[in-house]
């Protein structure tokens, strides 16, 4: 007999059971926890030792075993303390784009009561230093082109910096290599970590131009992921025909590890669970492809974006895709033809769609398999972990159905912004995340995403907040107005765009504008529409600028070469 969402769900966090659920309050906030939840996540990492020889990570040629890994963990952490002194609480910044060494340093600095920083490996040099002297690192593990981004920032802040595959002659002076620290298999120093304790800092682009340190504690990051295990396993008992996969599981990593969802659900989840992960250089999907077939991957978590680029790929009908069970991610509403075009294209590969953010640790509502074939513009349903409402502009609950904006609570939330206690005051209230985005909830319990509070463009899976483009347009010596706001795309979702007016008596040439934000900004922040105006930016009485009519009117002209 099939089950019910609400019958798997009870079963599987019933007394007893892996993912038992109890009341408890942290912090004076009542929160539903994991009973049998692990303390921290260095006790996550250290079960990864009982499997020993079995494949974790495969890079490029490369093939590194658990114990492979763990060893490094414990050599990089023995470092961090003997070496550069870091302490119970130091934030150690990681910047690097997806090697193995980013999965061993991220364990290893979290082994050792350490915080670990993510930076966006796609920043600008000032972007660099800014998130460096925010978080106050005391050691940045990075690769060559992030060491010499942030050498600057390194040497005024005091920070030591540890360099990851340094081509001969590449490594700057008062660089550390890391062939010459990580010494793997020594003995890592053992730290007492509580579930309170700081685990992590993962960036978040702000409203106000500059980017929010978002902190977590070992129990939220610990929740989130358990929260992902515990939502599998409802699935398994609703459509167990969907879960007698043959091939084991495993995961293709699409998506920088320095985003919440490339860390969590897919790195975290494979250290925790055993699986393989198959990193890939940068994404490529005739590589992936290759990848796929190879590997025998199961799993294939993104942005919409590369799930269209897999299906359009020209070569997509040459490569064995028959491994696959899951095709999807989040970071982007997925369009319903997607949906449609990603279960009608594999033999055994569900479309799914998670909605997180950074500030739940990319939990959230899920939908998948036949429930989103149903309701292809729902995100899905929570478990039963985190509790969803939906508010109007006093904070009061709306009735079901109704619109408003989505409020979320957890034990998974962040605890707060890094050093900003207005901000975090803002955002999280009374143990509740007000998560900036307008939809509702049906009478099932999914969740409708229908529009963001926020100015905020979200493109590809990375947010890009108005205000911050804005303010370097606004460097431009001949703009006299300006408005960053999206429009729609295919493939990305969202790209963006940006109307200007021009100084009295100057002109604008929207390649100029662009190569100026480039040098500013991060290049998936630069504007790939540019509008210029004759005229006054359109404004309502209160003086709001229109940025949905200036959205149309954008949507509705053809890209010129000179705005793409």
């Amino acid at each position: 007999m099939t089950m019910t969402y609400e019958e798997a769900a009870a079963a599987v966090t019933g007394p007893g059971e892996r993912f038992e659920i109890v009341e408890e309050t942290v912090e004076g906030v009542p929160y539903r926890l994991f009973r049998q939840a692990p303390p921290n996540l260095k006790v996550v990492f250290d079960t990864a030792r009982q499997r020993g020889d079995q494949t974790f990570l495969v890079y490029e040629d490369e093939r590194w075993s658990f114990a492979d890994v763990m060893a490094a963990v414990d050599g990089l952490g023995a470092a961090l303390v003997e070496r550069y002194g870091v302490r119970k609480g130091d934030r150690v910044a990681i910047g690097m784009r997806n090697y193995p060494e980013w999965v061993v340093s991220f364990a290893a600095v979290l082994s050792v009561g350490a915080v670990s920083v993510s930076l966006n490996a796609w920043w600008t040099e000032d972007e660099m230093a800014y998130a460096l002297e925010d978080c106050g690192a005391t050691v940045l593990i990075a690769d060559v082109e992030r060491v010499e981004r942030s050498r600057a920032a390194c040497e005024r802040l005091g920070i030591a910096a540890l360099a990851v595959r340094t081509p001969p002659g590449r490594t700057p002076a008062g660089v550390d290599r890391w062939e010459d620290v990580v010494v793997p298999g020594a003995a890592r120093p053992e730290v007492e970590i509580g579930p309170e304790d700081l685990a992590t800092i993962l960036y978040t682009s702000g409203t106000t131009g500059r980017p929010k340190g978002a902190v977590s504690t070992h129990r939220a990051v610990v929740h989130a992921l358990l929260g992902f295990g515990c939502r599998a396993a409802v699935d398994r008992l609703r459509r167990p025909e969907e879960a007698a996969a043959t091939t084991p599981p495993s995961f293709i990593l699409i998506v920088p590890l320095f985003h919440v969802t490339g860390c969590v659900p897919v790195m975290l989840s494979c250290f925790s669970a055993g699986l393989k992960l198959v990193i890939m250089y940068k994404w490529d999907p005739e590589r992936a492809l290759e990848l796929i077939q190879r590997e025998q991957i199961t799993n294939f978590v993104g942005v919409p974006t590369q799930a269209w680029d897999l299906l359009e790929s020209p070569r997509f009908a040459e490569f064995d895709t028959s491994s696959l069970v899951s095709v999807g991610g989040g970071g982007a509403p997925a369009p319903p033809e997607l949906v449609k075009r990603v279960a009608g294209s594999f033999s055994k590969g569900k479309p799914n769609i998670g909605y997180g953010m950074t500030e739940t640790n990319a939990y959230g509502p899920g939908n998948n398999g036949q429930d989103y074939l149903s309701k292809p513009t729902s995100t899905g349903r929570t478990t039963p972990i985190m509790e969803v409402e939906v508010r109007d502009d006093e904070g009061r609950p709306v009735p079901v159905g109704e619109r408003g904006e989505i409020w979320f609570k957890g034990p998974n939330l962040i605890q707060g912004y890094w050093g900003k206690p207005e901000a975090t005051a803002e955002t999280i209230v009374d143990g509740w995340l007000r998560t900036g985005d307008i939809g509702r909830v049906d009478g099932e319990g999914f969740v409708y995403v229908e529009d963001r509070a926020k100015d905020m463009v979200l493109r590809a899976g990375e947010n890009v907040y108005c205000a911050e483009v804005e303010a370097a347009v606004y460097e431009h010596p001949s703009v006299h107005e300006a408005a960053v706001f999206g429009v729609p795309h295919e493939r990305l979702g969202e790209e963006v765009a940006v109307a200007v007016v021009p100084k009295r008596g100057q002109m604008i040439d929207p390649s100029d504008l662009q190569a100026h934000v480039a040098q500013r900004l991060a290049p998936f922040k630069v504007p790939t529409r540019v509008m210029v105006l004759g005229q006054p930016l359109p404004r309502n009485p209160a003086g709001k600028v229109l940025k949905r009519q200036l959205r149309d009117e954008v949507a509705a002209t053809p890209a010129t070469p000179a705005a793409t």
